[in-house]
């Protein structure tokens, strides 16, 4: 039997990017709508960052959160959702006061990043396990605001999709298993290809792979151009696939993607390698997650 693949679309993300795209997902109805596209296409989890409408640019705001989710399950979607928690942990110096935040930061306590995960119960919601300098800013999750997340994502029963940008991500996620704050099975996010992190190879892919739990089921995106070489990638090496516009807005050179296109690219690679992309119900089952309903 061809083994069963789990397709995770990331349909809009927190970058500045998306001014370069002629359609791309900002309002609540238009991220709702490319999650629907995305399963359409054959992806079993959305992954859900929300923005202000007006503006195009991250928020946090739990109403937004609801608007998407309300809008995926008033349609009858299988969709399992996975609401981002990265929100809130970017942090830049001032320029005359480092000890002060300055211009981007969006640094908040660590019980209003999951505020939103905890009202509306997704199925997933991310957990980023380290810090890291994420472009011009450091994006921040230190050990203790980590433990506070971890102990409410667990005391609200939602799987927590651990992501891992460097090694030392995967170590302090052990760690917090050993702790009880994290639950067997555990999921993992391997984010390669982010600037100043890990690369987007598959030598990079296999060494995380090894700090993994056995346990672990574990996913792998690259961002832009390594998106599909990605995809093949965590295939062949055993794990699930992550595509969408949060990390790439082309199709081809030049030709700029929508979300169900992305996906449904993926599919073709998943097939392509003897694999078969897996529905939302065998992801629970893959994933540990209770039926739906």
């Amino acid at each position: 039997m061809p083994r069963d693949v789990i397709v995770t679309c990331a349909v809009t993300g927190s970058h500045q990017n998306f001014h370069k795209h002629p359609d791309y997902p900002i309002t609540p109805k238009q991220i709702a709508q490319s999650c629907l596209e995305a399963r359409r296409a054959g992806a079993a989890i959305v992954h859900v960052h929300v923005r202000d409408p007006e503006t195009g640019a991250a928020a946090g705001e739990t109403a937004l959160y609801r608007e998407v989710v309300e809008r995926v399950r008033d349609a009858g979607s299988d969709l399992l959702i996975n609401l981002t928690t990265g929100y809130g942990g970017r942090f830049t110096p001032g320029e005359d006061d480092p000890r002060t935040a300055g211009p981007g930061t969006t640094l908040i306590p660590p019980e209003e990043r999951v505020r939103h995960v905890e009202e509306l119960k997704p199925e997933i919601c991310t957990l980023d396990v380290g810090t890291f300098n994420f472009g011009a800013s450091v994006f921040m999750n230190t050990p203790d605001h980590l433990r506070t997340m971890a102990a409410r994502i667990k005391a609200a029963g939602i799987k927590p999709e651990v992501e891992v940008f460097e090694p030392g991500h995967v170590i302090f996620a052990k760690q917090m298993m050993e702790e009880g704050l994290i639950e067997d099975p555990p999921m993992f996010q391997l984010c390669l290809g982010i600037l100043y992190a890990s690369p987007a190879t598959g030598e990079a892919m296999t060494f995380l792979k090894s700090l993994l739990p056995e346990s672990a089921r574990w996913s792998a995106f690259g961002v832009s151009r390594r998106q599909f070489p990605m995809v093949a990638e965590a295939v062949e090496q055993g794990g699930n696939v992550r595509v969408g516009l949060e990390d790439n807005l082309y199709l081809a050179k030049g030709e700029y993607a929508s979300n169900g296109q992305l996906v449904e690219k993926a599919v073709g690679i998943i097939r392509d390698l003897g694999a078969e992309p897996a529905e939302p119900a065998r992801a629970r089952e893959i994933l540990g997650l209770a039926p739906a309903g």
